[in-house]
């Protein structure tokens, strides 16, 4: 069975035992992966920052019509994941969060909120900026400002992702100085992405030139959360991420990648009082 049919179906079973009723992407038509409310596919309701952030992003998660479901309601949402495992922490203590996800010792103090579908500007003359699925801000003392989280679930184990287009290449020569490894891994990528079946390394480089024009090279933490998967698609996708991984370090980038499946333990282990709902919730979903 393919990796995406697997966490599917796993999501479906999770629907059913929890009664939850499910429509198509068309409402009538499409197969029946999408919650009709909201409310339904997530731990707890949007706060009203989180939904705004959303809602200023443009991968439109939200939009719905009277024949169409929102993307945020479809049960392999990796928007509805992002959200289920780091809103929570917002209103708990974001310094938890962030030790669980091997950004900082437990207990720091630097760790300030959480945003959502968060834009940094890599050059004037783009017409878009890409959207990191989360970001952690950090205290002005910091050493490191943000902490940008871009969030996958079924989309490492689906269709082909696009590579890099040549504008990144050729209209900000600067911005790559300080990326020699990165910038050949870019060129290598430009205009299709030959290379990585499962990883979206043109995406990730998008993020890491975007924070870095705002923060500097060194005052930014890019990390990767994904969903792993059973079988050959899921070993495949880590030997991507270690690829990638190495060449960000050489770059002396600092990057980092978690499953969720790893977070979730974690949390398990050293975070349960106090947050047995969540953590009770998130096991029987998605560990």
């Amino acid at each position: 069975m393919l990796s995406k049919e697997h966490i599917i179906l796993k999501q479906l079973h999770w629907a059913k035992r929890n009664n939850i009723d499910l429509v198509g992407s068309k409402i009538t038509r499409g197969r029946k992966t999408y919650t009709k409310t909201l409310n339904e596919n997530l731990f707890e309701p949007l706060s009203k920052k989180t939904k705004k952030d959303i809602e200023g992003g443009d991968g439109g998660e939200l939009r719905g019509s009277d024949t169409s479901s929102p993307k945020i309601h479809a049960l392999h949402s990796s928007s509805a994941i992002g959200v289920n495992f780091l809103q929570y922490w917002n209103k708990k203590n974001v310094s938890d969060l962030a030790y669980a996800l091997g950004l900082f010792q437990k207990d720091s103090k630097y760790p300030k909120k959480i945003r959502f579908e968060q834009k940094y500007k890599i050059s004037k003359s783009f017409g878009t900026s890409p959207n990191i699925d989360a970001v952690i801000i950090n205290n002005e003392d910091c050493k490191f400002k943000a902490f940008g989280i871009e969030c996958k679930f079924t989309e490492a184990y689906s269709s082909s992702h696009p590579g890099l287009k040549e504008k990144y290449i050729t209209d900000i020569p600067k911005q790559w100085d300080d990326i020699p490894e990165l910038f050949k891994l870019g060129k290598s990528l430009c205009p299709n992405d030959n290379h990585y079946n499962h990883l979206h390394p043109a995406q990730l480089i998008k993020h890491i030139l975007g924070m870095k024009k705002k923060y500097g090279k060194s005052k930014f933490k890019l990390l990767y959360l994904w969903y792993d998967a059973i079988g050959h698609e899921g070993s495949n996708h880590r030997k991507e991420i270690e690829a990638f991984s190495k060449i960000a370090k050489k770059d002396s980038v600092n990057f980092s990648a978690i499953s969720y499946q790893e977070l979730l333990a974690k949390i398990n282990a050293n975070l349960y009082d106090g947050n047995e709902e969540y953590i009770n919730y998130m096991m029987e979903r998605y560990f």
